[in-house]
């Protein structure tokens, strides 16, 4: 990650408008920022939240609340629970996530 001229700021994430994402079931609320090349997202699954895709995109992942179920494409299966994190770089691991209870991410990418 190449973090370059973005100037000090500080976000008010409840005063960011939410996006809608569906999944494949469920929902995906997105509170999204963009500084340049770096997307900074909280985001909020649904209860029964499942991917509608196989993601390839890099994230660093913190679960703030909840619980994450991240699925690899070779069949890996992953929890993340609250005060966890994920790292994957660009193409490295197809990735997809769901939910059973719900979950809020802080995500940057």
């Amino acid at each position: 990650m190449d973090i370059q001229n973005i100037p000090f700021c500080v976000t008010t994430w409840k005063d960011i408008t939410p996006t809608t994402h569906a999944g494949d079931s469920g929902f995906a609320l997105w509170h999204t920022q963009q500084f340049g090349n770096i997307r900074v997202r909280l985001v909020e699954y649904s209860p029964g939240y499942i991917a509608d895709h196989w993601c390839k995109k890099g994230h660093i992942l913190f679960c703030i609340e909840g619980e994450l179920h991240t699925e690899l494409e070779d069949g890996r299966m992953f929890i993340l629970k609250s005060g966890m994190s994920y790292q994957v770089a660009d193409n490295a691991e197809a990735h997809r996530s769901s939910t059973i209870t719900g979950a809020k991410l802080f995500i940057v990418d």
